[in-house]
């Protein structure tokens, strides 16, 4: 695919594992998107970002990638501070975690993560969930268009 083919997006990447940040940004490569990461590695940090002065007069991420099992902050604590923020609200939430656990799936629902993606082992399997996502967003995008930001 060409470069004009491809369309840019802002990501916040909440991730403590160096080895799951280099597949997701590969995984990104063999999407339509092209991606900017700002990479954060714990819970705390993704606040800051989110809620700092410096970020309210840049741009805030289109897209946040989440995982639930971060040191500091809990990725569920980060998910409630972010869709209980009128600022941030909007802003899609993927939860991108190897938990299975049914606790953390209704926990994650229940504080309105818009969706809910388990890293597999497999590598071919990890590329197909960063291929949902790519189709997640593009869905989420084409509903917004036309439609002016809540403030």
């Amino acid at each position: 695919m060409t470069d004009a083919e491809k369309s840019s997006l802002k990501i916040l990447l909440v991730e403590d594992t160096p080895g799951d940040v280099r597949l997701i940004a590969e995984g990104f490569k063999r999407t339509h998107l092209e991606p900017v990461f700002d990479v954060v590695s714990d819970g705390e940090e993704a606040l800051k970002v989110l809620l700092s002065e410096k970020t309210s007069q840049t741009k805030l991420p289109d897209l946040i990638l989440l995982d639930l099992n971060l040191p500091l902050v809990s990725g569920h604590e980060v998910l409630k501070q972010i869709k209980n923020n009128k600022e941030l609200r909007e802003i899609p939430v993927v939860i991108l975690t190897s938990s299975l656990l049914e606790d953390d799936i209704t926990k994650a629902r229940s504080n309105r993560a818009n969706l809910y993606v388990i890293k597999p082992i497999n590598l071919n399997e990890y590329f197909e969930s960063i291929l949902k996502i790519e189709r997640f967003w593009q869905d989420f995008r084409d509903t917004k268009k036309g439609f002016p930001k809540n403030n």
